[in-house]
């Protein structure tokens, strides 16, 4: 059986997977997701931490440096 993009189960054919969508959008049946992935807390707590960290270890100069490589690439992209 097919999975959708956050790993919920769909029917393969195409009348079923149509007819489930429509008893999803009608409120009969519940959408479901699956399980949600636990996240490891200490990588989180550390990811957190990170940032401050990082720039506190830095010098001004440094930190525009990277501000402006970052704004160089966001508007490259358009």
């Amino acid at each position: 059986m097919p999975t959708g993009p956050k790993g919920e189960k769909r029917p393969a054919d195409a009348i079923a997977r149509a007819v489930k969508v429509m008893r999803i959008l009608t409120g009969e049946e519940p959408e479901d997701y699956g399980n949600a992935p636990a996240k490891n807390q200490a990588a989180a707590e550390l990811g957190r931490k990170g940032g401050k960290k990082r720039a506190e270890s830095m010098t001004p100069e440094q930190r525009s440096e990277i501000a402006k490589k970052a704004a160089r690439g966001r508007w490259k992209k358009s």
